[in-house]
């Protein structure tokens, strides 16, 4: 159907919709509330990325991995998917996990360090945030294929309507690891219902795309067997549209599809990159004239869908759930290191149980504030 290197668009960066009968069928339910919504979530991502970035510069958190610039690619296809579809993330699809209702202050737990996550992936079907790259493209393939499994037994109809799609996001750097590749061969011999969401964001933390691929990175699903295709990541209708049409193929049994997701990274790769040593201001220049955020909001004015009152209200919401995050964040409590021994097996196993009894006995060797003053006293 596709595979033609053509990149989908359906809003250009003016702002302006372009009318394209194939995916505007994808299309058919967004009305003004929805587009407007759109717009909140973009508006609200950036803005818990901002706080984020905020909080680990003044030391609150140990790292962050900002998104800024590829609001439309996560926003368009987290709200492209139904409850029962299950997604992998790697360590950046704050907005994705926006559109999956989790929760943003619960996401800065994994960053300050004191939890493996933060939130139950079985609450929402979205996974914890992987740091390993690519590690969490083999763990959707299976879970794809078990899926269809689970949904053998169900009339073409209820798939369509019921079925388990599953969405492995990563980025472009990531999908030169040979986890994507092995994930892919599993995935198309096994027909599995998986949507592989490529973020190409230009820039394996330093090294560009171009030292990655040299053909648009969609074509590499013609390798497989399946189809890809490359939609601006930008458009965030253009990015609802491909990702619904992905989806409904896997529910429906017509296995899995590749799609890239062509946008920018406008800032670092995570808050410890400094993005100057390798990239020219006028590249990130030229990018922000594509802003998926400033698009949607030339589009929402220029049609009437809103105003600067409806700005002034997402700007002022924004804020508060940012000063939210923050006071969370700061109030974390602070997890017991033995805590670190029951996460180990499922089960007590007697050499981790004696490694806590040694790190007990250890702790206890030492004297605390209040019997250090005491004894101060006395000395």
């Amino acid at each position: 159907m596709h595979d033609s290197g053509e990149m989908i668009q359906l809003m250009n960066i003016d702002g302006e919709r372009q009318a394209n009968p194939e995916w505007d069928a994808y299309l058919s339910d967004v009305d003004d509330d929805m587009l407007r919504q759109f717009y909140r979530d973009m508006f609200y991502t950036r803005r818990f990325d901002k706080e984020a970035t905020a909080l680990q510069r003044q030391g609150q958190l140990a790292l962050w991995v900002p998104l800024r610039g590829q609001e439309a690619a996560q926003i368009g296809a987290g709200r492209a998917t139904k409850p029962q579809d299950y997604l992998f993330p790697t360590y950046r699809e704050h907005g994705v996990a926006l559109t999956r209702n989790v929760d943003f202050p619960q996401m800065l737990r994994l960053f300050r360090g004191i939890s493996n996550g933060g939130w139950d992936p079985r609450e929402n079907n979205f996974h914890m945030y992987t740091m390993v790259l690519a590690a969490q493209v083999p763990h959707a393939t299976g879970y794809a294929m078990a899926a269809k499994m689970d949904d053998a037994a169900m009339t073409p109809e209820q798939r369509a309507e019921d079925g388990t799609a599953v969405m492995a996001f990563f980025g472009d750097g990531a999908s030169s690891e040979g986890d994507v590749h092995e994930s892919m061969v599993f995935a198309a011999s096994f027909n599995a219902p998986l949507v592989f969401f490529c973020q190409n964001n230009q820039w394996a933390i330093s090294v560009p795309v171009e030292v990655q691929t040299k053909v648009p990175l969609s074509y590499r699903a013609q390798g497989y067997g399946f189809p890809g295709i490359r939609v601006d990541g930008n458009d965030v209708l253009a990015v609802l549209a491909v990702t619904r049409w992905a989806l409904e193929r896997a529910r429906t049994g017509q296995g899995p599809t590749f799609i890239e997701a062509y946008t920018y990274r406008m800032s670092a790769h995570t808050t410890a990159d400094d993005p100057t040593k390798y990239r020219l201001d006028s590249e990130e220049a030229a990018w922000v004239e594509r802003d998926p955020l400033t698009r949607l909001e030339n589009h929402l004015r220029a049609t009437g869908i809103g105003d600067d009152a409806f700005f002034e209200d997402v700007s002022r919401g924004a804020d508060e759930m940012a000063a939210r995050v923050r006071q969370e964040a700061m109030s974390f409590p602070v997890p017991q290191l033995e805590n670190l021994f029951e996460n180990v097996y499922a089960e007590a196993h007697p050499l981790i149980q004696a490694e806590l009894r040694e790190h007990l006995e250890y702790e206890a060797g030492f004297l605390d504030q209040a019997d250090a003053t005491a004894g101060g006293k006395h000395a």
